[in-house]
């Protein structure tokens, strides 16, 4: 079964404190500041629209006002000619002429005022001399006219720099008994809309009237001019688009292009339907939520510092609660790691109290305990360990040739398997193995294993039969399980050659092949009845040259290193030195030779 992750108590209380402490009053503040900033959004969403009607409803009201007066002039001059304005002397009169000039100064709103005859001739009056786009509109206005229609211009941008108005024209006929004799036309100055415009463009909103087509009528912000095109933006080309279907009112968010940047805003337009046109107030999200967000901010600064203070307070209780849990924790880690002089210093009178006392009673019992069983183990490690030496002595006695040899290849082995890095667990396997390897002699016929010369092919047969009788020796001890190979398979080669299985490369494990060279080592350094001992640094050289072969190059890497540093002390003098091995004939020794002289 996989094991479960333990989650410490403390965190399980310290939730606990804080969802009970916490969790209420963040989902009420929470609740409260969404609520705030839905009703700050729809103030702001009211204001635009407010603001939207209002100057929509004031244009209407002035171009009402400018009709009625149109209507009012266009009465007064029939009064005045008597229906009569065909003539050039007629529509010239002093009278109209007069009655022309109060109608301009009634109102600094009107610039210009115009009357036209059928013929297109009359009189004007006003502070400002039409240019060519708006004696264009004039014409347009006269056509309408002639068609017995009232007539309202688009709106123009007059004179440059600083002296730059907005003007636009309205017109409407003159018509005696359904009859048209002439037209009445006025230029209106639009700057009461600019400065209304300009009133309301506070605070990041910004205000501005287009027409029908989404062309600019007024616009508080100097950079887009009159005339301009603002299609560009979402809100007003939903209105140009609307059309027919057009609605008088609309708020929706929309996304604006500027530097490279794309900004959110927030729109409103309201139409002056007698106008067609739209008056828009646009402001940025961020502005326009501005209070919203500052207020949601502010809920979630004291929520936090609320949550903060929390937690510190939930974290004191817990722990405050926990410690003496921890505290007993920890001393059951202590006793698992096998520490048993932990005790529990815990001061308190309730159950937890009690419970740390009878650990300490118990931790000193397991102490006491655990202390009787390491000794017994330790005897008992000593004793089989002094079994398996006295084991190793009495192979060695009874071969007097090899005497000390399994103690000096024991030695050997664990200083190659320490050189390898090798972990303490495998050496110690190899210091029992390579002390127990030549076990099997016991049961080789003295007359063999004593025999002062050099073994015949029959002996040497039975002879190396005494790793495989070592190996059934120790076999049915259990605690040497692991320790058989090194027993029955130091005499194997890596290719296959040596005995008793004739076992390759990686058949043969690395513990056997430490102990083959260590017994090989000590076999050429020591006399024998079949040879003198060898120096140490040929053998090695010798060893070398069957690495890959014979034996392992790792574990010969490792003797190679061990003796050129000194590791590898002799406490004998060689019989035969390196050049009288070579003038012997010892390194060009037959295969069966070569095998004798490492039965070790």
């Amino acid at each position: 079964m996989p094991t479960l992750t333990r989650i410490s108590i403390l965190y399980v209380i310290l939730g606990v404190l804080i969802v009970v402490s916490v969790v209420p009053p963040l989902f009420y503040g929470t609740l409260v500041a969404s609520r705030n900033r839905e009703r700050l959004e729809r103030n702001e969403k009211l204001l635009q629209n407010t603001i939207t009607r209002s100057l929509g409803e004031d244009i209407a009201q002035r171009h009402t006002g400018i009709q009625t007066m149109l209507s009012n002039l266009s009465s007064a001059i029939q009064v005045t000619s008597g229906g009569d304005i065909e003539s050039e002397q007629k529509v010239t009169s002093p009278e109209l002429r007069a009655l022309l000039e109060r109608f301009v100064s009634s109102s600094e709103d009107l610039a210009y005022a115009t009357l036209l005859n059928t013929q297109a001739r009359g009189i004007s009056a006003g502070r400002i001399v039409p240019d060519d786009f708006m004696r264009r509109e004039l014409e347009h206005a006269f056509t309408a006219a002639k068609e017995g229609r009232s007539y309202t211009g688009q709106a123009l941008a007059t004179g440059t720099g600083k002296e730059t108005s907005t003007m636009m024209l309205a017109s409407t006929p003159v018509l005696v008994n359904g009859r048209f004799i002439g037209m009445v036309g006025a230029i209106v100055n639009l700057r009461y809309l600019l400065q209304r415009l300009q009133d309301a463009s506070t605070g990041g909103l910004s205000a501005y009237v287009v027409d029908r087509r989404g062309r600019l009528v007024a616009s508080a912000d100097p950079k887009y001019a009159t005339g301009r095109d603002m299609t560009q933006f979402e809100i007003v080309k939903t209105f140009v688009e609307q059309g027919a279907r057009l609605r008088l009112a609309e708020t929706r968010p929309f996304n604006v292009r500027e530097n490279d940047e794309t900004l959110a805003m927030l729109g409103t337009y309201s139409t002056v339907p007698a106008l067609e046109w739209a008056v828009i107030a646009q402001k940025p999200q961020e502005e326009a939520y501005r209070e919203a967000r500052e207020m949601q901010r502010t809920a979630l600064g004291l929520a936090l510092i609320f949550v903060l203070v929390s937690v510190l307070i939930s974290t004191f209780a817990a722990k405050r609660i926990t410690f003496p849990l921890q505290t007993l924790t920890e001393s059951s880690r202590a006793i698992a790691r096998g520490d048993f002089s932990q005790r529990v210093r815990l001061k308190s009178r309730t159950e937890i109290g009690e419970l740390a006392e009878t650990f300490n009673i118990m931790t000193g019992d397991l102490e006491r305990l655990v202390a009787d069983l390491k000794r017994a183990a330790e005897e008992n490690r000593t004793l089989f360990l002094s079994s398996i030496q006295m084991l190793a002595g009495a192979v060695d006695e009874k071969d007097p040739y090899t005497k000390g040899h399994s103690d000096r290849v024991t030695r050997y082995s664990v200083i190659l398997a320490t050189e390898m890095q090798l972990p303490q667990e495998e050496i110690e396997k190899i210091r029992i193995a390579a002390l127990l390897h030549d076990v099997g002699k016991i049961g080789i016929e003295d007359r063999i294993l004593k025999k002062p010369g050099a073994l015949t092919p029959e002996e040497f047969e039975i002879m190396k039969t005494h790793t495989t009788k070592g190996a059934t020796i120790l076999r049915p001890v259990e605690m040497l399980k692991d320790m058989i190979p090194g027993i029955e398979l130091h005499h194997e080669s890596l290719d296959g050659r040596g005995y008793p299985y004739g076992l390759k490369g990686d058949q043969l494990p690395l513990l056997p092949r430490v102990i083959t060279v260590a017994d090989t080592f000590d076999a050429m350094t020591t006399n024998r009845p079949y040879q003198a001992a060898m120096e140490a640094g040929y053998v090695v050289r010798i060893i070398n040259s069957l690495a890959n072969t014979k034996f392992d190059p790792q574990v010969v890497a490792a003797l190679t290193s061990v003796f050129e540093r000194g590791g590898l002390r002799l406490h004998r003098a060689a019989a035969v030195s390196a050049e009288q091995a070579a003038t012997a004939g010892v390194g060009a020794a037959t295969d069966r030779e070569m095998g004798q002289a490492f039965l070790g």
